[in-house]
């Protein structure tokens, strides 16, 4: 079996390759990781905010297209307030902006990832620019549980590859809680976050500092909160995958 994990940034993806090596592979214009869990193959990719990389791409290079399982992994802001930090959430479906499309997460799936400790909802949606304001949360909340910029491209496209799909979030921001600085204007052309430009934002207004640093902290742990959960949701896949080629072997 062939497992896909995508993040946006190294940030998301960083407190997972504290618990699991991963093997960095050479690839023009990504960062591409693997690692191996018994026989089942994992991939993982970064694919910058607002999937800006050519992700696709790469995983075409890598397994030629030939992926069985896409998991579209990061960090979420909350759009309804019974959504608390560090909670990983498992949608139905996500509504997907940029391709004005519904996609809807394989059944299994999902209740694999609730059984790992992911807490299941209606819906995500993908927006096309980082939602910054509690204002726009407020009314996005009316359609969807929470918001971020890549699931929707990314399962669309691969289930385009005949790959079950699934989006798995934690969330780092509550619905009430405006982002400390604009982040649309702090990113490269790759979607990658620029510290330089961070730090233009933090000296021309210096009061922004401890929302800023509150941020960062709501993050990381997100983040170690999404690492300990994918462990937990990739070994149960792999069982499960494991007892399917048992089954098979069997007959």
């Amino acid at each position: 079996m062939r497992i896909l994990v995508t993040f946006a940034v190294e940030a998301e993806f960083a407190p997972w390759r504290k618990l699991r090596q991963f093997q960095r592979l050479d690839h023009p214009d990504i960062e591409c990781f693997s690692s191996k869990i018994n026989e089942d193959e994992l991939a993982v990719l970064l694919t910058g905010m607002g999937c800006k990389k050519a992700w696709i791409e790469a995983t075409k290079v890598i397994w030629g297209s030939n992926v069985d399982i896409c998991i579209s992994s990061g960090l979420a802001g909350a759009l309804r307030p019974d959504h608390l930090i560090g909670e990983i959430l498992v949608p139905q479906n996500v509504l997907a902006s940029r391709v004005d499309q519904v996609i809807s997460c394989d059944a299994t799936l999902i209740d694999s990832a609730v059984a790992s400790g992911a807490k299941r909802v209606r819906t995500f949606y993908t927006a096309d620019r980082v939602i910054s304001r509690a204002e726009e949360k407020k009314n996005l909340g009316a359609v969807a549980d929470a918001v971020e910029m890549e699931s929707g491209e990314i399962l669309f496209e691969a289930a385009a590859f005949g790959a079950r799909v699934v989006a798995v979030r934690a969330i780092s921001d509550r619905s009430d809680e405006n982002l400390p600085i604009d982040f649309n204007k702090v990113t490269t052309q790759d979607g990658d976050v620029s510290f330089r430009k961070i730090l233009g934002k933090v000296v021309g207004a210096p009061s922004a500092v401890p929302a800023l640093i509150r941020f960062g902290q709501q993050s990381k742990r997100a983040a170690e909160s999404l690492a300990e959960f994918l462990e937990r949701f990739i070994y149960k896949l792999a069982a499960a995958s494991r007892t399917i080629s048992s089954q098979e072997i069997a007959r």
